[in-house]
């Protein structure tokens, strides 16, 4: 659950309206109803664009065209983030920022695929390791052993020359 809040349209339109007029600034609005100033702008914005339409709350799923149309016309106009999702009637200025990100940090294509919920472990198989044939194992097995009996080997031959240097140094 998320901890963002939904207004009704007609709250939003009584703000709106209320700025509007030229009376009353954004700040004071914020500070009167205990809203963000980004809140208001988003909404005078969507007003002006759209009008009663764009201040109710619409959620929903952009084709890949959308998206790159979205980002390319951003660009393409000089136009804000906040400005273009407003344009578009996109509820949330943060969908718009994602989908530049995506589509600078993964390309145009990444904006067709659906990014959104957890990737699905289901139905993905790790890849399994290849068997290895019997003469293989046989073969690391007996290389194992080699450098087993090696190891011990010069571990007594080390030992044996300690012992040695230790008998030829003369005692007080």
């Amino acid at each position: 659950m998320s901890g963002r809040k939904i207004y009704s349209t007609e709250l939003k339109l009584e703000i709106v309206e209320r700025y509007l007029k030229g009376d009353i600034g954004i700040k004071k609005l914020a500070q009167e109803y205990h809203f963000s100033y980004g809140d208001i702008q988003k909404w005078r914005d969507a007003f002006q664009e759209h009008g009663v339409e764009g201040l109710s709350t619409t959620h929903g799923t952009y084709t890949g065209e959308f998206k790159v149309s979205v980002v390319e016309y951003m660009h393409n106009t000089g136009a804000s983030i906040r400005k273009t999702a407003a344009h578009f009637n996109i509820p949330s200025f943060r969908t718009v920022s994602q989908w530049e990100r995506i589509y600078f940090e993964q390309g145009k294509d990444a904006l067709f695929e659906e990014q959104r919920g957890r990737t699905s472990k289901m139905g993905t198989k790790r890849p399994r390791k290849p068997k290895t044939n019997i003469e293989t194992n046989e073969d690391l097995l007996s290389e194992v052993q080699r450098l087993r009996m090696e190891n011990e080997y010069l571990k007594k031959l080390n030992a044996l020359i300690q012992k040695r240097g230790r008998s030829e140094k003369p005692t007080k």
